[in-house]
């Protein structure tokens, strides 16, 4: 049985989609992780396959003096990776970009092990524009995106088996909702959104008449409990919580929106936009948005009174959800993996 190494992280973005195809892969090759000491650690090692960390550097956007050593710590790095390849001697790397991707796919690249490479958003970040160059196969989770990098295949996008197997009765049940009302799900990616945050805070008292609402609020502060709100820190199970909702308040990274088309869910959509951010989360929203099959409220347009109006015209859009049925959008999972078999035959 060979080897595949995965690798990916620095966000929860980049280390998700990864575990979600180790089931199907784990059915005819070993897997082991490459990252950083950062949330894919956790994440994978409660996955329960082995965990190799290498110290990748970090693009500083915004703040370029803090870059003139990331070329040295680069090269660091990657001699960190190629050692703990030579070790593993795997078949194939799989990366799902991100800074942390880096070290281990050109150090693959230097030992000749092939790298394929996922990207899942409509434009492609620089880790795997960088990656893609050397990399025998990039798969996309947009078709328009195949057509921007070399030797690329569209195929979909990764999404997690077990968001599909939840009851819905149970997980109302589970949050103590009556399910009288339809429920809101907010949540704004692995850290939470400040932003979305004090916007739904602010907006509790117009909406909990319409709405049951489940809040996981990451770092966020949260409101103070009340009939109809459920907050919490964080979720384990978002199957639960996606089975419980019937309408979606989130940011716009590509799994969040991946998971959402693949679920039906009808959502509305804040995309990050700041200075840190490259603008990915805006061209995911608004790509969807034009197809129909998403609400998209800006973020500089976002307050209490914006976000109020803008769920009830998500909760009277009866066209939305034979949208979302007849769009066909689904999990990229069982693509990617046939793309994946004949390097690990």
């Amino acid at each position: 049985m060979k080897t595949i190494v995965l690798t990916g992280g620095g966000s929860a973005g980049h280390v998700v989609p990864n575990l979600a195809l180790l089931p199907a892969l784990q059915k005819f090759c070993r897997a082991a992780y490459v990252g950083t000491d950062g949330i894919e650690r956790r994440l994978v090692r409660e996955a329960g396959i082995p965990f190799y960390t290498v110290n990748a550097p970090k693009l500083v956007r915004g703040a370029p003096w803090r870059n003139l050593t990331l070329w040295h710590r680069l090269r660091k790095s990657v001699a960190e990776a190629e050692a703990v390849l030579q070790k593993l001697s795997p078949a194939l790397v799989f990366s799902k970009g991100g800074y942390a991707a880096l070290p281990a796919a050109l150090a693959a690249n230097r030992l000749g092990i092939p790298v394929v490479t996922h990207e899942s958003d409509l434009s492609p970040g620089l880790a795997n524009r960088v990656i893609a160059r050397r990399a025998a196969l990039t798969l996309t989770g947009f078709p328009e995106t195949a057509a921007r990098l070399p030797r690329a295949k569209y195929a979909g996008a990764p999404v997690r088996g077990e968001l599909f197997a939840a009851d819905r009765a149970a997980a109302l049940r589970r949050y103590g909702f009556s399910g009288a009302k339809p429920v809101l799900l907010c949540f704004g990616g692995g850290s939470g959104s400040v932003a979305l945050s004090a916007a739904l805070g602010a907006a509790l008292p117009a909406l909990l008449p319409r709405f049951d609402v489940l809040h996981i609020r990451g770092r966020a502060a949260g409101a103070a409990a009340k009939p109809g709100y459920v907050c919490t820190e964080f979720e384990h199970d978002m199957a639960a919580a996606y089975a419980a909702a019937d309408y979606v308040l989130a940011r716009a990274g590509a799994n969040t929106v991946f998971e959402l088309l693949a679920l039906k869910k009808p959502a509305l959509l804040v995309p990050l936009e700041n200075r840190r951010s490259r603008g990915d989360q805006v061209e995911n929203a608004l790509y969807f948005a034009r197809r129909g099959l998403v609400h998209v409220l800006r973020e500089r347009r976002l307050s209490p009174a914006a976000l109020q109006t803008a769920l009830q015209a998500l909760q009277a859009d009866a066209a939305l959800p034979a949208a979302l049925r007849k769009s066909g959008y689904r999990a990229g999972n069982a693509a990617i993996v046939r793309e994946l078999a004949p390097f690990l035959a």
